[in-house]
């Protein structure tokens, strides 16, 4: 029996044939989440502030934008985008319709966190500050967003590592990162190795990044 799992699930030939495939997937794995953490992250920054300067009619686009994008799936936008959007006259690649989905789903929660830390600094800091003769935009950069950002650190470690995870909906649209490249090994070696290949992959991969979230938290994150 255990001779049978070994050659089922590690067939050690099979996973030294498919390694390079995977070790490719790895490092496609890895520019395309950071791209996403990149831009998700700054472009929820940039909607919070914006948030903060409670201007109404912007505040509800931005509100809007960022409910509707946090109750669709990410799987339902990576579609929409790379099969919807062509009828239209607009077509991306798989990679940048990944990108783009799971970019816009990191701005969406990552303003609200970003929101969230805002309205938890305590009012009488934007009092003192303006008591002092600082402007709005000088109490903002200055006071207020300063803690604001050690404030969210934990949360939005947490959903960071969350969204980047989801680069394997990638496969779905032909996008070559680990799982992919897992899939085409099973499909064409009718063994499952390549998909216990991937999952190494993806365990190398995301226990560092969790490692350096853990300790990003314990470093940095707001002390009461």
């Amino acid at each position: 029996m255990l001779k049978s799992f070994l050659f089922t699930y590690f067939n050690l030939p099979v996973m030294a044939e498919y390694l390079p495939q995977i070790l490719e997937g790895f490092i496609l794995t890895v520019e395309l989440a950071a791209a996403i953490v990149v831009t998700g992250i700054l472009a929820g920054f940039m909607l919070a502030v914006l948030r903060s300067f409670r201007v109404r009619f912007l505040n509800f686009f931005i509100v809007i934008f960022v409910d509707v994008l946090r109750a669709l799936p990410p799987l339902v936008i990576i579609i929409l985008f790379y099969f919807a959007l062509p009828s239209v006259g607009v077509r991306m690649s798989g990679f940048a319709a990944t990108w783009l989905s799971l970019s816009l789903v990191l701005t969406a929660f990552a303003e609200e966190i970003f929101w969230a830390g805002i309205l938890a600094v305590p009012k009488g800091q934007w009092e003192a500050a303006r008591s002092t003769g600082m402007s709005f935009l000088q109490t903002l950069g200055g006071v207020v967003l300063p803690q604001a950002v050690r404030i969210t650190i934990p949360p939005l470690t947490n959903r960071t590592i969350a969204i980047t995870k989801g680069t394997a909906l990638g496969a779905v649209v032909a996008v070559g990162e680990i799982l992919n490249q897992a899939q085409t090994g099973l499909s064409h070696s009718y063994n499952p190795s390549p998909l216990t290949l991937g999952a190494l992959a993806y365990l190398v991969l995301f226990i560092p990044v969790v490692t350096l979230g853990r300790w990003v938290e314990t470093r940095f994150a707001w002390k009461r």
